[in-house]
């Protein structure tokens, strides 16, 4: 019973934490921003100009959430979450944050382009 509490406050915590944005995709990851020639794997995003500031962003881990369509496309989202570490800068981006194509389709169908999302660290 103990363990169900918990789940459960966690759950309205993570949510309550979360902040709204949207998000694209990318599918050329290096070079990169923050890493340079480094591969960092395929669960990565670009973070916007909003978030990227001087870069000090970089390396931070982000849970991101798609929470519905932002174009015609019905029913984008997956009921997934991913975990993302940002790795590179997406300046002048048309979202929030640029995820890998393979973080994205995790969490919504490609097809739809751009997504409204819930993210948090």
């Amino acid at each position: 019973m103990a363990v169900i509490i918990f789940v459960i406050v966690a759950s309205i915590i993570s949510v309550a934490l979360a902040t709204l944005g949207t998000a694209t995709f990318y599918t050329s990851y290096v070079p990169s921003a923050c890493y340079g020639n480094q591969n960092n794997g395929v669960m990565i995003a670009a973070a916007s100009d909003l978030l990227y500031g001087s870069g000090g962003i970089c390396g931070k881990v982000f849970n991101v959430t798609c929470t519905g369509p932002t174009n015609p496309v019905p029913h984008p989202c997956t009921g997934k979450s991913v975990v993302v570490k940002i790795v590179d800068h997406c300046p002048g981006c048309g979202g929030t944050l640029d995820l890998s194509r393979e973080a994205f389709a995790t969490i919504a169908n490609p097809v739809a382009g751009i997504i409204n999302i819930d993210y948090y660290r």
